[in-house]
Order: structure tokens, then sequence, then C-alpha cells
């Protein structure tokens, strides 16, 4: 029987957004005792460009991921760099949990002494400040480029590839050139279109979020791991249906 691992995006998925964020998680990555199954949000819709967003996120990425255990899942892994409910869901849950900022950011610490994330635009930058303090890699980060466009959760990157990985191949040479960095890291999954255009381009490594999590949960798997109840302990009261009814 496969396991089955339930990847939450923090948007609604329309069947177009669904086959678009899909693409980020190639068949041949999965391995063959896996399933994978993407969720997207029930109710809410956002750009993660505010403190605010970000506890809007974390309520989405919560409400789609507690049920996970019940419902026969082996593992979550969060679909979004900002590691929205991250904390929240392993402390709910006893199976692994995987976010792609923290995952990306430590295998970025492992194979470069400093990177960079090249990002959409200005406002995300709040979101790496934050989850950089709580990972306290901040002296790892050699930069932080973003290329001044606002993101389309709905399209991607689609439809505007020759501009947008022309200014995200511009700025990478920049943090490479200027800043120091000897690893980028995508700034959010939503980007994952323009992974294998800039890893030609570059002789550093060019990290894909949503991909090297979702690996990891894989990994996880194989090995038998979870994170600690230690660290991350259980609520002594369940609340499920009270923040979430219906």
């Amino acid at each position: 029987m496969n396991k089955r691992i339930k990847v939450i995006f923090p948007v609604p998925l329309s069947e177009h957004t669904r086959e678009l964020i899909e693409t980020q998680i190639p068949k041949e990555y999965v391995g063959a005792e896996y399933a994978v199954e993407f969720v997207g949000s029930k109710r809410f819709m956002s750009l993660a460009d505010s403190y605010y967003d970000f506890y809007v996120m974390d309520t989405i990425i919560l409400e789609a991921g507690v049920r996970a255990e019940e419902e026969g899942f082996d593992a979550v892994c969060i679909n979004t760099v900002s590691d929205s409910g991250l904390y929240a869901l392993r402390s709910r849950l006893s199976i692994p949990v995987i976010a792609p900022g923290q995952s990306s950011f430590h295998i970025a610490c492992t194979l470069g002494h400093k990177f960079s994330i090249l990002t959409m635009w200005e406002p995300w930058k709040a979101m790496y400040r934050k989850t950089l303090r709580d990972y306290q890699l901040e002296n790892r980060l050699a930069s932080v480029r973003h290329i001044d466009t606002r993101p389309d959760v709905q399209e991607l990157l689609e439809g505007k590839e020759d501009l947008v990985f022309e200014l995200l191949e511009r700025e990478g040479k920049k943090a490479v050139e200027e800043d120091g960095a000897d690893v980028l890291v995508l700034g959010s999954t939503t980007m994952h279109q323009s992974h294998a255009y800039l890893q030609k381009r570059f002789s550093v490594p060019v990290l894909n979020p949503g991909v090297i999590a979702y690996k990891l949960c894989e990994m996880y798997l194989s090995l038998g791991l979870s994170h600690s109840k230690t660290a991350f302990p259980d609520p002594e009261n369940i609340q499920d249906d009270s923040l979430f009814p219906g």
C-alpha cells in the first residue's frame, strides 16, 4: 500500500491552478511507494504581503492539515516558503510535517557557506526575516534579491517566462557576484517554473523549495522519522471543530 503525502497549497485550487502547482513535483520524482495529493485553501486567498496575511496563512494551512492522520495520510508537506502553520501542525500531528522554507534553507547551508533568496517582490522580505530568525540562520544569508513583480497565484509564471526568467537571472548574478552567495534559493514554490532555466545559467546550486520539501517527506517516511513531540508537544485540548466549524 502506498504511503500518502498531503501537499497543502494556501490558495484555492481551480482545475487550471492545480495543474500548474502539481507540475512542480514531476511524476518521476515521486517514489513508487508514495502517493501525492494536493489540497488548497477552502475559504481564503493570501499573497503573504503582510504580517496580517501571515496569520491568515497559518489558519489556512492548519485547517487543511489538522485531520491528515485521521484521513490516512502518512505525512504533510506544506507548499509555501512562508512555512505557515508548520509548528502548529507539528504540535497537532504525530506524522511528519515538512515545510519548504526550513528545508531549503538548511539544505542550502549544507551545500555552501552563504545563500541568497531570489524572490518576486519586496513585501515578501518580511516573510523571510521571520523564518530565518526562527531558524537562527540569519548569519548564513547573503541577501534577498527581488524583481519587483507582483506574484500571480492563479497563473504563477505562465505567460511571463521571457520577462521574469531574465529578471531572476539578473538578480541571481548580483547575489553571486556582489553579495557573495554560493547557493541560490527560489523564494516561493510558485516560482518553480523558473528553476530549470536558472540552474542552467549558474554554476552554483539553485534550490527549488517545493521539490526539496517533498523529497524530505519521502526520506523521513523511508527512515521512520518524525518531529520530536518533546519539541512540539500535543495540545491538552483538541479544538478543531471550534476553530473550523463545518
